[in-house]
């Protein structure tokens, strides 16, 4: 089994889904390497950032939707 070392964007993007039932979610996470969790993680070196995001519903359906949310936060 691998080792998981945080909660993903998927399983946020879920709960936010389940929780609240919007027209679609949108989750992206930036994290920089602090710790060991993430070399074990396969991120190489101290002080990498690792960039992972999800799209549901009209996110993933939707291209200008994406792409004004992207736009919006500057991806």
């Amino acid at each position: 089994f691998p080792r998981r070392c945080a909660i993903s964007t998927k399983q946020i993007a879920i709960a936010v889904q389940e929780t609240i039932k919007p027209h679609g979610v949108a989750v992206i996470m930036e994290a920089t390497q602090v710790h060991m969790c993430m070399a074990m993680c396969d991120v190489q070196k101290p002080g990498s950032i690792t960039v992972t995001s999800c799209m549901l519903d009209c996110f993933r359906t939707q291209q200008k939707t994406r792409e004004e949310f992207l736009i919006l936060i500057k991806i």
